[in-house]
């Protein structure tokens, strides 16, 4: 056998067999086998790169499209479009800001061009007046500014940090809760199914104004709770000033009726305090006095048939119980950048905030919906009030100081709508930021008054009202939108890399934990709570000092999207139709049947100037901020920062998508 031969062994059953090879066969196979890989490899690369060409038409038209829905939305911008609450002073600050950095980066680019590094020139060899001046403007800084500005960022990390330190606390107690698998146990033995008068009377009460694109799938959802028939009454409370939409909700009320329900429909004719008004009002009905629990619902939210079982045997055996809340889910999270940005902030909320507070504490904040209220305790803390615009958490710290316990259950979720449009956000934003502030002023006497103990008054005051209400909103705007910035233009000040960078990104994976599945936004998601710290900042200033745009309650727009519960309510729906003869019948002795043809045919009739009155705005706010953090990042690509200059520009361009209205709902 030759040296330089290879032995090949085959197997078979009736043998064994030896074949050489010699070296030429075996190189030239070789050769051929790289031969053939190399084409491969080729073919490979040529699809690869074809597909990334594929891409730069489609990159280039949307690029295209974005700069002509900009072009256009500039063109039809309207000043008079954002309402004046939203600029004032703040508005005006900003600008001036952006006009003093434009200009100090124009000295900054003429001193980069020209080579001055007057901090190495004598004073007599200065050349001309600009230099001169360029030089005293250096020395004024160092002298004057550069303290007042490090004095305030470091005030503004100091409460970053106790924050951040906070946020993970949060996170470790939840990491308790999971890996200890706690939860909240009913105490005592289940309601016999036998025995319809085990079961304690419920009220649900659904509070609702002009909510026409969701009151019939919240009705139908309330009527369909899987308990005794006789031992629950469920009330409409309609705030509608849309006569025509009044009559519809009491249309669908009455045919729920009809079908054996236990409801009223409740419209109000003086519609003072917003919801709380609304709720006041109905709990002043005699037939209250009966019942024990009262279950909350928004118009968009839509429990499962089995909410009540799951929330009131909690109360049962445990007579310092007051409040029962459940957790949100949402049927649009997924329906665009917003929806999703949202939810990682709201699952955080529910699964870590409210899940670890109510655990350790027994105490969190009332959602205002999918929550269950021991009557009694409503009205041992006063009932609701209408003083301020967030009546749910004054319910709640009201009740805790009274000495009522509150229980948070996780697993139980009740299907509602995320905001689709900036617009509906931003409003929802202001009134959630400034009714805290409100709240405080109005109780902190109490607080401190009441006879709760010292440790719990310390949680309500430092944790609950300032560091999450009133020191998250002033340090996210203050640090990121106006120290950092400034310190471009006063180089002495410098805010070290991990302030803007590494917390900020630790803090962002903690928040983006409960929704895993989020990861892939957790830059956006950054870099759009940052922008909206100028919205949380102004609601929290007018709350704080009772502005004029403090105590505006808007209702969130809700656009009535399709969910699981709608499936549940099919059967309903088809024996609905069974019953139509005779609900037209009454209709038309109402005369309502002519009222809803009317309306059908003036929705025929202006569908095409409703779509061309709806429209995404320019906030003029966020656009300034855009061009500043843009212009503090151009004289940080001078000084070559680095990780600065990269966060100016992203976060630059962040409230630039926001200020066009190019986040959320896009309307043609």
């Amino acid at each position: 056998m030759a040296p330089s031969s290879v032995v090949v062994t085959i197997e078979k059953a009736n043998g064994l067999s030896v074949v050489e090879v010699n070296d030429s066969s075996s190189s030239a196979f070789t050769d051929k086998q790289k031969s053939g890989n190399a084409k491969a490899f080729t073919w490979v690369l040529l699809l690869k790169a074809h597909r990334a060409l594929a891409c730069i038409p489609w990159f280039g038209k949307t690029i295209f499209n974005t700069f002509a829905s900009v072009k256009k939305r500039i063109a039809y911008s309207n000043i008079n479009d954002e309402e004046p609450k939203y600029r004032g002073k703040l508005y005006r600050f900003i600008k001036i800001f952006l006009a003093v950095s434009v200009a100090a980066l124009l000295i900054e680019i003429l001193a980069y061009l020209n080579q001055w590094h007057l901090s190495l020139v004598h004073p007599d060899e200065v050349q001309n007046l600009v230099q001169w001046s360029y030089m005293a403007w250096q020395d004024f800084r160092v002298d004057y500014i550069a303290p007042v500005i490090e004095m305030l960022s470091k005030f503004c990390i100091v409460l970053f940090m106790i924050q951040s330190v906070d946020r993970f606390v949060l996170g470790l107690g939840c990491f308790w809760i999971k890996f200890k698998k706690i939860k909240p146990e009913v105490v005592g033995e289940p309601y016999d199914v036998e025995d319809a008068y085990s079961f304690p009377l419920v009220l649900v009460q659904i509070p609702m104004r002009n909510e026409k694109e969701v009151y019939a799938q919240s009705i139908a959802a309330a009527c369909q709770l899987d308990w005794p028939k006789d031992r629950i009454l469920i009330q409409v409370l309609d705030d509608s000033d849309d006569d025509i939409l009044a009559l519809l909700i009491r249309n669908e009320v009455a045919g729920w009726k009809e079908k054996g329900v236990n409801i009223v429909y409740r419209h109000r004719l003086i519609r003072t305090g917003y919801k709380a008004g609304n709720l006041k009002s109905a709990m002043a009905c005699d037939y209250v006095k009966d019942y024990e629990f009262v279950a909350i619902f928004d118009a968009d939210f839509q429990p499962y048939p089995d909410f009540l079982q799951h929330t009131i045997p909690h109360f049962k055996g445990n007579p310092e119980l007051g409040l029962v809340q459940t957790r949100w889910a949402f049927v649009n999270k997924d329906e665009n950048l917003l929806t999703r940005l949202q939810n990682i902030n709201l699952c955080f909320h529910f699964e870590v905030e409210q899940q670890v507070n109510g655990m350790f504490l027994n105490f969190f904040g009332f959602n205002g919906t999918a929550g269950v209220w021991r009557i009694n305790a409503l009205e041992d803390s006063g009932g609701w009030l209408e003083r301020t615009t967030v009546e749910d958490m004054d319910i709640a710290v009201r009740a805790h100081l009274k000495g009522w316990k509150f229980i948070y259950l996780n697993d139980v979720k009740v299907l509602c709508e995320l905001p689709e449009s900036y617009e509906a956000y931003k409003k929802q934003q202001h009134r959630w930021h400034s009714g805290p502030m409100q709240l405080f002023r109005l109780c902190l006497r109490d607080i401190l008054k009441s006879k709760i103990s010292s440790w719990k008054k310390a949680n309500l005051i430092f944790l609950f009202f300032l560091l999450r209400k009133l020191i998250l909103p002033f340090y996210s705007f203050t640090l990121f939108c106006i120290i950092l910035p400034l310190t471009m233009f006063i180089p002495e000040a410098v805010l070290p890399p991990w302030v803007i960078c590494y917390v900020p990104i630790v803090m962002s994976i903690i928040n983006i934990l409960p929704s895993p599945k989020s990861f892939p936004f957790l830059m956006p998601y950054l870099l759009f709570e940052n922008t909206m710290s100028v919205t949380k900042f102004q609601a929290m200033v007018s709350g704080l000092f009772q502005l004029g745009s403090a105590y505006e309650w808007v209702v969130t727009k809700k656009l009535g999207r399709s969910s699981e519960s709608d499936l549940l309510a099919l059967a309903e729906r088809e024996l609905k139709s069974l019953n139509e003869e005779k609900i037209q019948r009454r209709l038309s002795e109402s005369g309502l049947d002519k009222m809803v043809d009317k309306l059908k045919e003036q929705e025929e009739e202006e569908s095409t100037p409703l779509v061309m009155k709806k429209k995404n705005r320019i906030y003029r706010k966020e656009l300034a901020l855009a061009f500043l953090l843009l212009t503090a990042a151009g004289r940080s690509f001078l000084s070559a920062h680095g990780i600065h200059f990269y966060y100016l520009l992203f976060q630059g361009l962040s409230f630039l998508v926001v200020g066009l209205d190019l986040i959320g709902e896009q309307v043609s």
